[in-house]
């Protein structure tokens, strides 16, 4: 069992930086998710705009819904284990969602880039070497930290501490349980079916 459990804990560790060159796949794989991930952006803006009349009462609940904007900085360096991975990304997605027509015009590239960012330093505090839990959500957090930053400058300075506290708070566990929660299940299911093999993250257990 200890052994057991040692392994498992040294499995998400890569024993060289993933600074490393990237690799004509790397590339790919992050890229597509980027493209993938531009759509559903696009679409859940949608949705975001249909529903909410459902919270003009108290406005900042809707944040719940935040952190499927906050994917793909967190899940694409799990399954590329490549430093930028995250911030290429995010970028890649809002640009997609900016030529689908995002409601928000090409605001959605500045957040695009920092959200990603952010969701990279998360991992850039273990030297890209770690990819494990602990990464995962401190990578969420910071990307939705980031996010509720930019839309409490950008559009309600107006807000209440209280409001903006709420909003904030809101954010960061939806992108938590989303992004961090939700990309580390998904890298694993991803892992088991076969589809992560040309990838270290394919290899191990998360």
């Amino acid at each position: 069992m200890a052994d057991s459990a040692v392994r498992s804990s040294s499995e998400n560790v890569d024993p060289q930086p993933s600074a490393a060159r990237w690799r004509t796949v790397d590339i790919v794989v992050a890229a597509v998710l980027g493209v993938a991930f531009g759509v559903v952006f696009w679409a859940w803006g949608l949705l975001w705009a249909a529903v909410g009349t459902a919270f003009v009462a108290f406005p900042p609940a809707q944040a719940f819904m935040y952190g499927v904007w906050l994917l793909p900085a967190v899940l694409a360096p799990l399954v590329v284990r490549k430093a930028g991975a995250g911030l290429f990304a995010e970028l890649i997605a809002a640009i997609v969602s900016a030529l689908l027509g995002s409601a928000w015009g090409s605001m959605v590239l500045l957040y695009g880039l920092l959200q990603g960012a952010a969701g990279e330093a998360g991992y850039a505090a273990f030297g890209w070497r770690r990819y494990g839990w602990p990464q995962a959500v401190l990578s969420a957090a910071l990307a939705g930290g980031m996010a509720a930053f930019l839309d409490l400058y950008n559009y309600y300075p107006d807000w209440t501490a209280g409001w903006k506290t709420i909003y904030t708070a809101l954010i960061v566990a939806s992108t938590v349980v989303v992004a961090g929660v939700g990309g580390m299940a998904l890298t694993r299911a991803l892992a088991a079916s076969g589809a992560l093999s040309s990838f270290a993250s394919g290899r191990t257990r998360a």
